[in-house]
């Protein structure tokens, strides 16, 4: 029914894979060491926590970094909970309790939110805790998670080192100068230029699609998320449309944010011919199913910009992340060099995502879609079916 070409797992093979940085962002990098260490005085490091609002990536991207800090022995090996703390705040309120080093501490006064992404709260919790980094200093060292967070932090005037985390384009969003340069010496985020713009060129190769649907909040911060002008840019240079549908997540609570992500998907399901799944707050492991069944009704095929964990939940396809294993590992050694001594500006901010596919077999056999040899070959993470939502808590 839906054709797939060779050329998707050649442009699967020749993107270079994450585990190294280039010789010279190396060479630099290398200059301080991922050694453990105590603070001059002898004294832990403290490390605090900034989020706009609890989002389920959030919760898995640190415990990423937080099993790269024990591989890289600033943490002692503990298991970590399964599932994401369904109180805001909770996974971190654990790790302060249970989290065990001999040099550095998770502060356990020391995560920050801006309630439920609460446009009217974030200025004054955003203030709040500047003034905390620059008056107290009892911060070494601060994670800020989401744009948000990161905006927030990316000022002059702070000395404390800022990590940021789990941004779609910290460049376009304004956090950072450049791909290359943060702009600010206290201040560090992943950029993954052109990110998005290789996932959809991979899943153009296969499908060939003529009118691609995407979904998200008409705002800066939205579009950013959702990638719309990579999108724009590639659907120009190849030819296809792309089918848009609002849906906002910023300043409505929760359960809005999910309604009209589910309406808006059954809106693109009868417009569009393949989807794009973009990064929403709507879309949780309990929604995706909602969101998805219009689309797999309609045999779309949909391609997850998130990554495995709705391939496993019944989006076709996404990149294969292993649960942000190198993520994670990227932004340990950020945090173990600026402990040893770097600035998070000296630091490389150019991250490339691995090369392989997740691919659901299910999803595929309900869409009429019959993956070949090559895709097969080029999938690192294959499910055989669709895991349903796990239950709330």
């Amino acid at each position: 029914m839906i054709g797939a070409l060779s050329t998707a797992s050649q442009t699967a093979a020749s993107t270079p894979q994450p585990q190294a940085l280039s010789d010279t962002a190396q060479q630099t990098a290398n200059r301080w060491p991922l050694t453990p260490r105590l603070k001059p005085d002898g004294s832990k490091w403290r490390i605090a926590y900034y989020e706009g609002g609890q989002y389920r990536d959030y919760e898995v991207i640190l415990k990423a970094t937080v099993r790269g800090l024990m591989a890289l022995g600033w943490l002692r090996d503990m298991p970590l909970p399964a599932e994401n703390n369904p109180q805001a705040g909770g996974f971190w309120r654990w790790l302060a309790a249970n989290a065990r080093s001999d040099y550095l501490e998770f502060l356990p006064d020391g995560y920050h939110a801006a309630g439920d992404f609460d446009p009217k709260l974030r200025p004054v919790v955003a203030a709040s805790l500047r003034t905390r980094l620059q008056e107290r200093r009892d911060i070494d060292l601060i994670i800020a998670m989401g744009t948000w967070a990161g905006q927030d932090l990316a000022k002059p005037g702070i000395a404390t080192p800022v990590v940021v985390m789990s941004t779609s384009n910290p460049v376009a969003s304004g956090i950072v100068r450049s791909d290359n340069d943060s702009g600010l010496d206290h201040l560090h985020a992943k950029t993954e230029p052109g990110r998005y713009g290789r996932q959809l060129t991979l899943f153009h190769d296969i499908f060939r699609f003529k009118k691609l649907g995407i979904v998200y909040e008409d705002s800066m911060e939205g579009r950013s998320f959702a990638a719309v002008d990579e999108i724009a840019a590639i659907a120009n240079k190849r030819g296809f449309t792309v089918q848009t549908c609002h849906a906002p997540f910023n300043g409505v609570s929760q359960q809005e944010a999910e309604a009209r992500v589910t309406a808006c998907y059954r809106e693109i399901a009868r417009v569009a011919d393949a989807v794009y799944l973009t990064v929403h707050r709507g879309i949780t492991p309990q929604t995706l199913p909602a969101v998805l069944e219009p689309l797999t009704a309609q045999g779309l095929p949909t391609f997850s910009m998130l990554g495995e964990q709705e391939v496993r939940q019944g989006a076709l396809m996404s990149i294969a992340q292993l649960d942000y294993l190198y993520v994670g590992r990227f932004h340990a050694e950020t945090i173990a060099r600026i402990f040893n001594g770097a600035r998070p500006r000296q630091l490389p901010q150019v991250w490339q995502a691995p090369a392989k596919i997740a691919l659901n077999l299910e999803t595929a056999e309900r869409i009429g879609y019959n993956p070949p040899v090559d895709i097969l070959m080029a999938s690192d993470e294959i499910y055989a079916r669709i895991s349903p939502p796990p239950s709330p808590r």
